[in-house]
């Protein structure tokens, strides 16, 4: 059995992500408030917390989980004042564990100081927290527009299988800018009937495959940075 992986909506639009490896460890990323997490695992374990970035709305409910469940904290190390307490301070390179399952911490600037990617290779899944989202990536909070646009090829190492679990649901609102950039894209298209199908459904539209992004994605289609600088700026006042 592979591991399981669960988007849980909290907040107005976040996804915090419910990870239960075969072993039964579990662990949750980014939960930006706590109660749906309870509504989630119950009376049941949660042995870790993996935070992507120091945003209140990817943390706020660490404390109460700590408390009730006594899982162990991990987030970056960069900018660790501005997280709950860790109990693990993670930087690039690092391998966090999560009973037999090996998640990888890569570091992904540019939408804020510190922000670290999880990537589990056996799924393979990425958990990008502000970076990539649907047909989108993160604001220039905290970054330059070079950080950024490296931090989204920082996956390119990656396959197209890799399930995108992106820290919001925006994908909406990000398909209608992708159309008024990329209006004959094929790919583009398709891409939107299924995002209508399932957000009518009541159904997330995440996680998406690395491979659909890749093919609709204007942020990763940008063939440079000043492409991509460019497309963000449009996107801040579209």
């Amino acid at each position: 059995m592979p591991l399981d992986i669960k988007p849980i909506p909290v907040l107005s639009d976040n996804y915090a992500w419910l990870l239960t490896a075969p072993e039964g460890a579990r662990a949750i990323v980014d939960p930006g408030e706590a109660g749906p997490i309870f509504d989630a695992i119950g009376d049941g374990r949660l042995d870790m917390i993996l935070l992507t970035h120091h945003h209140a709305d990817h943390m706020a409910g660490t404390e109460a989980l700590r408390e009730r469940y006594g899982a162990q904290v991990y987030g970056p190390r960069q900018k660790q004042e501005r997280l709950p307490r860790l109990d693990h301070a993670v930087e690039d390179g690092d391998v966090v564990a999560l009973g037999n399952t090996q998640i990888q911490v890569w570091s992904t600037p540019g939408h804020a100081v510190g922000h670290v990617s999880y990537v589990v290779a056996e799924v393979p899944a990425l958990f990008c927290g502000d970076v990539l989202f649907s047909l989108g990536c993160g604001r220039l909070l905290e970054g330059t527009p070079q950080e950024l646009f490296d931090s989204l090829h920082r996956y390119d190492s990656l396959p197209d299988s890799t399930l995108v679990c992106a820290g919001h649901e925006y994908t909406r609102s990000n398909l209608a800018f992708a159309l008024h950039v990329d209006p004959e894209n094929a790919a583009l298209k398709a891409r939107a009937g299924e995002v209508e199908r399932l957000l009518e459904a009541g159904r997330p539209t995440l996680p998406v495959e690395l491979g659909v992004e890749r093919r609709t994605n204007p942020f990763l289609l940008a063939p440079d940075v000043a492409t991509f600088a460019r497309l963000r700026r449009e996107k801040d006042t579209f």
